[in-house]
């Protein structure tokens, strides 16, 4: 903790920040990618999101409290602004935002950085039926294996609450995947 509060002392000093942030981006910018990448699905999305979230930590790590970790705060930033991003996009596409996930998961194959086959596609289009709240709990546990205690920090939502979440929506997955 004493390592982490230095650590964004350096983050907050005009005299370290440079350096310090480009420490944060070499230890965050591919887990926060790969969280950004499952929320929005499209590489270049991702590169964007990922791009404002960073720029969002740089402008706001002065305001950051210390009431959560630094980690913590920062995939908040990042789900909020990959939920943004949907929206936004949907909004100009005149798209619910299942039917914009939808319109992701099909460019997909298409998506040369996409290493996914026919099941992966199943999968998300699985995934994209969820509410989105349980959309992200399911991708947080399900593809970047967090454990409850950092996702309750992460979405402001008791374990209790989450797990029922991801047990609901392991259940829907299950049965869009077996129908038929």
């Amino acid at each position: 903790m004493k390592e982490e509060q230095d650590f964004i002392q350096r983050l907050i000093s005009k005299d370290t920040k440079e350096v310090a942030f480009n420490e944060l981006l070499q230890l965050y910018k591919e887990r926060l990618y790969w969280h950004i990448r499952h929320i929005v699905k499209s590489h270049d999305d991702a590169d964007d999101v990922l791009q404002n979230t960073f720029i969002k930590v740089y402008r706001s790590i002065h305001n950051f409290k210390g009431d959560s970790k630094l980690y913590s705060w920062m995939y908040r930033i990042a789900t909020n602004e990959s939920i943004t991003h949907i929206n936004k996009n949907s909004k100009r596409l005149h798209l619910s935002s299942e039917e914009y996930q939808n319109k992701t998961i099909n460019n997909l194959q298409a998506d040369v950085y996409f290493e996914g086959d026919e099941i992966q596609i199943q999968l998300q289009k699985a995934i994209a039926t969820l509410p989105d709240k349980q959309q992200l709990v399911f991708n947080m546990k399900y593809f970047e294996h967090l454990k409850y205690r950092d996702m309750s920090e992460i979405l402001d939502t008791s374990e209790g609450a989450l797990k029922a979440s991801y047990h609901l929506a392991v259940k829907k997955i299950e049965a869009f995947l077996t129908k038929d």
